[in-house]
C-alpha cells in the first residue's frame, strides 16, 4: 500500500492513509508531506474531501469493521482494491508479475533489481523494502511494470501479467479457499492470464503448464553447477537457449537461490542484457525483513524474518542451518492469524521442533477475531520439545540473554518486525 501511495504522491496527487502502528515506513511517507492517520477514527480523515474527486485504495487485510473503512462505504466514496488498483496501473506496460504462497517479495525485489541494473524501464511496487533502493517503490520508466500477483481472496486474477513467474503454491489463506484444490484452481487460473506460455515460469512439478524453475535439478531454467564459497553461493544459469557461467549470489538458503534463479528467468525473457545480469544479482543487497542480520557479532547473531508459514520456516532453517552448521539455535516465532494457527497446527510444531529452543509469542491477530481454543499455548502444548517457552514482548530480550543459542531467529509477520527494532536497542546497549 505504501509503494502506491509513494506512486500516486509523485504523480503530484493529495495521498492520505491509515495505518494500526507508526512504523520506519510510515515515518518516510510523512517525511514527505503523506498524512498518516493512526486511529480508527473516521472523524480524523480531512472534512473537506469530497466523493466525487477522492478514490478510496484499501487492502483486504483491513478489518471489515474498521470505522474509516465503514466510513467511506456508508458516504458513497468509490471504494477499489489493491490489486485492482494495480491492474489498472500496469494494463498498459508490459506487467511483469510474481506470484506464489512464498517468495513473491524477494523473487520480484531481484527482479526489479535485475532490470534496473540493466537500464531497463520499469517500475516497481514490492511487499518489502529492497535494500538497494531503501524502498518498496522504484521507478526507472514506465515500459514494464514489476509487482507481486497476490493470491489472498483471488486478488492476482485482477492482473494482466505479460510474463508471470509462480514460485510456489502451497495451501494457505484456508480462511478464503476452504481448502488446497481451491488455492490450486486460483493458481491455474491466474496461469491462463498469460497469453505467451514461454513467458510463464513456475516451480517444478506444479502443474500449470509453461516452463519449470529448480535448483539443482533438471528444469527449463536452473541453477546447476551450485557451490558455496566464502559463505555465497556460485553457480551457472541453463536456460532453453543454453548455459550461462558464473553467477554469485550472496543472499542466504536455496530458497533464495531458487528466487534468484526465477527472477533471472524473467529477466531473460523480458530481454536484460545477458551480459549484464551476473554483476547485477552479485551487487543485489537483499530485501529488509527477510533473512536480515540486526545483530552479527562473535558472541550473538540476530536475525529477522518475515516467515509465518510452515515452509517458510523450514527454509529459514535450512539456510541458518547451511551457515551456522555447529550454532546452537534459538527460534522466537510469533504466529500469524488465529485461522492459519489453526489450519497448520501440527505443520507449525513440526517446522519449529528442528530449532535448539523455541518460544512463542501471542498470536497476532491482524484482521481476524479470537477463535475458541487457539492460541499460542495451544500451539506450544503441540510441539514436542524439551525446550520451549511462551513469553511476552517485554520479556524477548531477556528471554534471547538467558539462552545458550549463539544464533537467534526472531519470525512472523506481525508486529514482531517492530519490537526487534526495541530487542536490538536493547542487547546492543
Amino acid at each position: 500500500m505504501s509503494a502506491l501511495a509513494l506512486y500516486w504522491h509523485n504523480k503530484g496527487k493529495n495521498v492520505c492513509g491509515y495505518d494500526r502502528t507508526p512504523s520506519e515506513i510510515t515515518e518516510k511517507l510523512t517525511d514527505l508531506g503523506i498524512e498518516v492517520i493512526f486511529t480508527d477514527d473516521f472523524e480524523q480523515v480531512p472534512s473537506d474531501w469530497e466523493t466525487e474527486n477522492t478514490l478510496v485504495v484499501y487492502t483486504p487485510a483491513i478489518p471489515t469493521d474498521n470505522q474509516i473503512f465503514t466510513g467511506f462505504k456508508n458516504r458513497n466514496f468509490t471504494l477499489i482494491k489493491r490489486a485492482q488498483l494495480l491492474g489498472e496501473v500496469s494494463k498498459n506496460t508490459k506487467c511483469l508479475a510474481v506470484a506464489g504462497t512464498h517468495g513473491k517479495t524477494t523473487t520480484s525485489s531481484i527482479l526489479a533489481h535485475l532490470l534496473i541494473q540493466s537500464e531497463v524501464s520499469v517500475t516497481a511496487f514490492l511487499g518489502g523494502i529492497a535494500e538497494n533502493y531503501h524502498s518498496n517503490f522504484v521507478d526507472n520508466g514506465s515500459e514494464y511494470t514489476v509487482l507481486e500477483a497476490d493470491e489472498f481472496d483471488r486478488s492476482f486474477l485482477q492482473l494482466q501479467p505479460y510474463i508471470a513467474g509462480i514460485t510456489s503454491m502451497d495451501a494457505d489463506h484456508l480462511d478464503i479457499y476452504g481448502d488446497a484444490t481451491e488455492v490450486t484452481n486460483a493458481f491455474k487460473d491466474f496461469a491462463h492470464l498469460v497469453a505467451d506460455k514461454t513467458h510463464l515460469l513456475h516451480q517444478k512439478g506444479l502443474p500449470l503448464g509453461g516452463k519449470s524453475v529448480a535448483v539443482e535439478d533438471e528444469a527449463d531454467y536452473a541453477a546447476i553447477n551450485v557451490r558455496m564459497i566464502n559463505g555465497h553461493y556460485h553457480f551457472d544459469l541453463k536456460t532453453p537457449q543454453g548455459i550461462i557461467p558464473d553467477f554469485i549470489f550472496k543472499l542466504p538458503g536455496k530458497h533464495n537461490l531458487f528466487n534468484a534463479t526465477m527472477a533471472l528467468g524473467m529477466a531473460l525473457i523480458s530481454g536484460s542484457p545477458q551480459h549484464k545480469l551476473a554483476g547485477a544479482l552479485e551487487r543485489f543487497q537483499g530485501v529488509q525483513r527477510r533473512f536480515t542480520y540486526r545483530i552479527d557479532k562473535p558472541n550473538l547473531v540476530l536475525i529477522d524474518d518475515y516467515a509465518h508459514h510452515p515452509e517458510e520456516i523450514n527454509a529459514v532453517y535450512q539456510a541458518v542451518s547451511e551457515k551456522y552448521p555447529e550454532d546452537s539455535k534459538l527460534v522466537i516465532f510469533q504466529p500469524h492469524l488465529f485461522s492459519r494457527t489453526r489450519d497448520f497446527g501440527e505443520a507449525f510444531a513440526e517446522s519449529l521442533s528442528h530449532f535448539d529452543e523455541i518460544a512463542l509469542l501471542e498470536i497476532y491477530p491482524a484482521r481476524e477475531k479470537p477463535l475458541p481454543g487457539i492460541s499460542s499455548q495451544w500451539l506450544l502444548n503441540q510441539i514436542n520439545h524439551p525446550y520451549k517457552q511462551l513469553i511476552s514482548k517485554p520479556d524477548l530480550a531477556e528471554c534471547i540473554k538467558n539462552s545458550s543459542c549463539r544464533v537467534v531467529i526472531m519470525m512472523g509477520a506481525g508486529d514482531i518486525g517492530v519490537e526487534i527494532e526495541r530487542v536490538t536497542k536493547e542487547l546492543t546497549v
